[in-house]
């Protein structure tokens, strides 16, 4: 498969700055300039979906556990999340978007990829598109929107979180191969935490080091996911962009450094991604039926373990009150764990809550 300098797509991820905060600062002018903190109260294992960039300086970012963000900036101002509010505004900015194309593919409240390819057809046209959404959403919201172009969604989306904040980044066909070459894997999207480490320890550090495997060694370490890894190593990224996506699953996982031996050491790790994992599913405006542990022992044999329930999942401790018992259920070898999960799936949005009840995504 080669790349097509010729005749390649037009695609633009936009993705708004500090979405949470920017509205509350937008609608609060009190908290300009504040070190602010959308998310659950920091007394009750709550955690940060997002936070203002003044609240970044601290060390500060999504899916941190609030009681830790308290401890960065002890003047830090929190709030509690409106999400009425956010998903008004998410829809004005998706209208801006239909005005420039109607392949629009959203990820979530504040980020979309748009396919320009049928609009974008003179010299630089996309990134002119890009220029006039990021114009119009700060003229009809207030609010501040990056956008990556390229001629891919992998490319795009590497653009837009280079650029942030306020910031916009077009790659070329041209530049496209050299510039996968030197990224790290880490800010590879679509590399997680455990993979990366697993990189690393294959001497896999950059795109240039990814790029030297063949196909079938990656297949052999990754299976299904080394067809990616090797085409976006190439600068290669086929994905079309389409409005219908529907993601089934959030998760998160990580791998140690030290094997774990301890029940209770694994718990408490399993809680803290539960915290993780309802930042996700607050941002993405999700809930989920299926709840699933993942349990990689130290022979590197994996095990898994879910629970369907009707009552949906969609705060932390709807999850970590069913953890003891799935972790129990998953250690059916007395080998040490070298990584853990959790993960919740079928997913539904939250405007389909029973009886238009909002659920609580912040509760203790």
């Amino acid at each position: 498969m080669s790349l097509d300098k010729t005749n390649h797509r037009a695609i633009i991820h936009v993705d708004m700055d500090a979405f949470y905060a920017s509205v509350e600062q937008r609608d609060f002018p009190q908290y300009r300039g504040k070190p602010l903190i959308v998310g659950g109260d920091p007394l009750r294992r709550g955690v940060v979906a997002t936070c203002s960039y003044e609240a970044r300086k601290f060390g500060i970012h999504s899916a941190m556990a609030s009681a830790t963000a308290l401890r960065k900036c002890p003047q830090a101002i929190f709030l509690r999340p409106r999400f009425e509010a956010y998903r008004q505004v998410s829809s004005d900015i998706r209208r801006i978007f239909s005005r420039f194309s109607d392949r629009i593919e959203p990820l979530s409240l504040d980020e979309a990829y748009l396919d320009v390819t049928e609009h974008a057809r003179a010299p630089n046209s996309s990134v002119l598109i890009a220029k006039d959404i990021r114009a119009q959403i700060k003229q009809e919201t207030g609010l501040i929107a990056s956008a990556g172009v390229s001629y891919n969604k992998f490319l795009a989306k590497i653009a837009s979180d280079r650029c942030k904040p306020d910031g916009l980044l077009y790659i070329s066909p041209e530049q496209g191969p050299a510039f996968v070459q030197g990224l790290k894997i880490r800010d590879f999207y679509g590399v997680g935490k455990a993979t990366e480490q697993t990189m690393h320890g294959l001497g896999i550090e950059t795109g240039a080091d990814l790029l030297r495997w063949h196909l079938a060694e990656l297949q052999a370490l990754f299976g299904s996911s080394a067809e990616y890894y090797y085409q976006v190593a190439r600068g290669i990224d086929e994905r079309p962009v389409t409005h219908n996506r529907i993601r089934k699953s959030v998760s998160t996982e990580d791998t140690f450094d030290q094997d774990l031996s301890e029940q209770e050491a694994m718990l408490s790790i399993l809680r803290e991604q539960a915290e993780q994992l309802q930042g996700q599913l607050a941002k993405l405006q999700v809930k989920g039926k299926t709840l699933t542990i993942k349990v990689k022992f130290s022979d590197f044999s994996q095990v898994t373990r879910s629970l369907s329930k009707t009552q949906s999942f969609h705060s932390a401790e709807s999850i970590i009150v069913e953890l003891p018992a799935l972790l129990e259920s998953a250690l059916i070898k007395p080998l040490a764990v070298r990584l853990l999960g959790v993960g919740v799936s079928s997913l539904i949005a939250l405007d389909e809550i029973e009886n238009n009840n909002q659920i609580d995504l912040f509760q203790e």
